[in-house]
């Protein structure tokens, strides 16, 4: 099984798996799906995992209205691995190398990029992100990662962030997995424009627009350009 990551082909993260989790009814309320044969279920993740490869057992197991052990043998019969192998494979696909930063210096794992265009990264959020009362990401590791990645994108040596404009959607959680995706919308002499949203599962939780200096004197790009 291949895992298409492109981003400008807009992986469904927000709306493609949510649709398909609809269609075949993730709930547990009687729908056709607690019904299917195992030959039609297999078949039926198998296309959800494609669909959205960072899935879990558990909402495959809520999707399907069975029990995780059943999702676990279906992936086995079926040569799925599971998530966490899934995120490797993805990272190890190729992809283009990082020039405006350290690799380490990225917040969150990329799995997707192509310089001066698009991008994926996933971070989870651990004890040390978050709130001791509350269990509340502290908000400059969600905007740390999406600034890395968007400055990640810049295919120059030389790139900084000149300014943000941000939003923060809704509080995120302790151990929840964020999925931002970046687009470099304009890109010209000196500077460029970067637009980032962030996911948890089908959900927005923020979203910021990044003006980017770097130190290329010889490329302009405008999005649909």
């Amino acid at each position: 099984m291949s895992y298409n990551l492109d981003a400008s082909n807009e992986l469904s993260l927000r709306t493609g798996w949510a649709r398909s989790f609809r269609a075949y009814g993730a709930s547990r309320g009687g729908t056709a799906i607690d019904k299917l044969p195992k030959r039609q279920r297999q078949q039926k993740l198998t296309e959800l995992i494609e669909k959205n490869p960072f899935v879990t057992d558990e909402e495959l197991t809520r999707a399907f209205a069975v029990s995780i052990q059943t999702i676990r043998l279906d992936r086995l019969e079926l040569g799925i691995p599971e998530l966490r192998e899934r995120m490797k494979l993805m990272a190890e696909q190729s992809y283009d190398q990082v020039r405006s930063i350290a690799l380490h210096e990225v917040i969150g794992e990329i799995i997707d990029l192509q310089l001066d265009k698009s991008g994926i990264s996933i971070f989870e959020i651990k004890h040390e992100h978050v709130f001791t009362r509350n269990k509340i990401a502290r908000g400059h590791h969600i905007f740390a990662q999406a600034n890395s990645l968007a400055v990640a994108l810049i295919n120059d040596e030389i790139a900084l962030t000149a300014s943000a404009d941000i939003r923060f959607v809704r509080p995120v959680k302790l151990e929840e997995k964020l999925v931002a995706k970046a687009y470099v919308r304009s890109i010209s002499r000196g500077k460029a424009k970067v637009e980032v949203f962030t996911y948890v599962g089908d959900e927005i939780v923020f979203q910021g627009n990044f003006l980017i200096y770097h130190s290329k004197k010889d490329l302009v790009h405008e999005e649909g350009k």
